[in-house]
């Protein structure tokens, strides 16, 4: 897809585009996107910060009115693309150490989200689900206000995006269609990591299993009938936990990803095994410089690499690209995952080309391939700009399965 705005910064045009996606479910408008796209110094993280968090402040400021005067569903509506808009504002201000200014922009997306939330019908509730010594923030999507079991979809996010940002990606799309949702943010994802320090780790299944023992206390859950999606990086987390986690009826890796070391060791010399050494060795400056290099010659590897020692809790680049090792499926754990499974592929992936192959390819369980194209639109990695297409799609293949008509094996496009 042509970059509409920012035509020389294709880092600055995808969260633009992302933004554009939540189109679909209220998350943004057009106009209010090109206006602050607009107004963006190309490449410039400040002027990035300042003009989204100008957009946001005003759409809340008017949400705030309109509840003030009893327009709920007008208070509704601008919660959500101001909810939306503060989580773009603070995107590019992690880094270690992180601008002081993100925690500002994230809590107020949070609060916008839930003050919308709560505007909803059935009212879209947060939950607190216990984890550890501690518990993981979330939100409970119900389908109506029976309390009847109904199949279930459990949701998180990736590497830098926030469980209200899962609204927009599938979270009212299945409570549309007679869902239980349930949505979280785990281990170094942003409300852990924001307020409790906690850092990503690759067991995911230690995460996912007692998000599952949670839903199953809840009584709008079909315990039998629990499906997991995984978003962008959960696209190994949550395949690596359905692994280990067998309770789980279904698995959707939205795009699916097999070795996040392959990104690791793509630049680096030698074979895989020379590259790990070196990479988990005790010093190896000519490695440190060449990130070093890196990081100020591509705009995308400096933001990816400085938010990337944020969410893994490292402090250098060699030790983030040497914690991306560790979450991979290769080993065998691809082969582990029992439950019908969908891998759904962007054909223009920019970040993961070819690994949704990869974890198709090394399946055993019934399985899936979902093919997404530029021709519709959907292309671009977790397919922004075409969320009510893929969500379809998608749900299409959930409803088939969990009501046992799938034909449990093959390609879709």
């Amino acid at each position: 897809m042509k970059n509409l705005l920012f035509p020389d910064n294709p880092q600055f045009w995808y969260e633009t585009l992302r933004s554009m996606s939540h189109i679909a479910y209220g998350g943004a408008d057009f106009g209010e996107v090109v206006a602050t796209g607009e107004r963006i110094v190309e490449g410039d993280y400040d002027s990035w910060h300042t003009e989204w968090l100008a957009t946001a402040d005003r759409v809340s400021g008017e949400a705030e009115k309109a509840l003030e005067a009893g327009h709920t569903v007008s208070a509704r509506d601008g919660f959500l693309r101001a909810s939306n808009y503060y989580r773009s504002a603070e995107f590019f201000l992690h880094g270690h150490p992180c601008d002081p200014r993100h925690d500002h922009a994230y809590d107020r997306s949070v609060a916008c989200f839930r003050a919308a939330a709560a505007l909803f019908t059935p009212v879209i509730e947060p939950v607190s689900i216990p984890y550890e010594d501690t518990a993981l923030p979330g939100y409970l999507y119900r389908a109506d206000g029976s309390g009847t079991p109904r199949p279930t979809l459990i949701m998180h996010n990736g590497f830098d995006g926030t469980a209200e940002e899962m609204h927009f990606f599938g979270a009212l799309a299945g409570a549309e269609r007679g869902y239980t949702v349930l949505v979280f943010d785990g281990p170094g994802q942003p409300g852990p990591r924001h307020h409790q320090d906690l850092v990503f780790r690759p067991d995911w299944e230690n995460v996912i299993t007692p998000v599952v023992d949670f839903a199953e206390t809840l009584p709008e859950v079909d315990n039998d009938r629990i499906a997991l999606l995984g978003s962008s990086m959960g696209g190994v987390l949550a395949p690596r936990a359905a692994a280990f986690e067998h309770r789980l009826a279904a698995l959707i890796a939205v795009d699916g990803v097999y070795d996040l070391g392959q990104i690791s060791v793509r630049n680096i010399p030698g074979d895989r095994k020379a590259a790990e050494r070196l990479l988990r060795a005790e010093s190896a400056p000519e490695l440190d410089a060449a990130f070093e290099q890196i990081m100020a010659k591509d705009a995308t590897a400096r933001w990816a690499i400085n938010h990337g020692m944020y969410v893994m809790g490292v402090d250098t680049p060699r030790a983030f690209n040497t914690s991306y090792l560790d979450y991979t499926l290769a080993g065998g754990i691809a082969e582990k995952i029992r439950c019908p499974t969908l891998v759904c592929d962007a054909a223009e992936d920019e970040f993961f080309k070819g690994q949704p192959e990869q974890l198709y390819d090394h399946l055993t369980c019934p399985r899936t391939l979902m093919v997404f194209t530029g021709e519709e639109g959907a292309g671009a990695h977790c397919h922004p700009g075409a969320m009510r297409l893929a969500l379809a799609r998608i749900y299409d293949w959930l409803d088939d399965t969990l009501t046992g008509t799938s034909t449990g094996t093959g390609t879709g496009t």
